[in-house]
């Protein structure tokens, strides 16, 4: 599989504003077929930091993710929210296979 774990950091008076809009995105990129898992975490001891763990079946898979209407309105609606750039680490998926 093929992982990406995005930290986001968002300005405080956005907060749920950013999970709306997240939960649209994620609403919908669970209906791709190429889509394993995309979770949304909140931070416990600090809500303005999120997590999204996204598995996609391989890297065209993610690819092509990054170009359904669902992820660029996600893209264009959150990116006067973040307080930072997002940073999306990838990674090689081992198990489950």
């Amino acid at each position: 599989m093929h992982i990406t774990i995005v930290h986001v950091y968002v300005k405080p008076g956005h907060i749920d504003d950013f999970i709306e809009a997240t939960r649209l995105n994620h609403e919908a990129s669970v209906q791709e077929s190429g889509n394993r898992r995309f979770d949304v975490m909140q931070q416990q001891d600090d809500p303005a930091k999120f997590v999204l763990y996204e598995a996609y079946v391989d890297e065209q898979a993610a690819s092509q993710h990054k170009q359904t209407a669902h992820y660029l309105q996600w893209r264009e609606t959150v990116a006067a929210w973040m307080a930072q750039p997002r940073q999306g680490i990838v990674h090689n998926g081992l198990f489950p296979a």
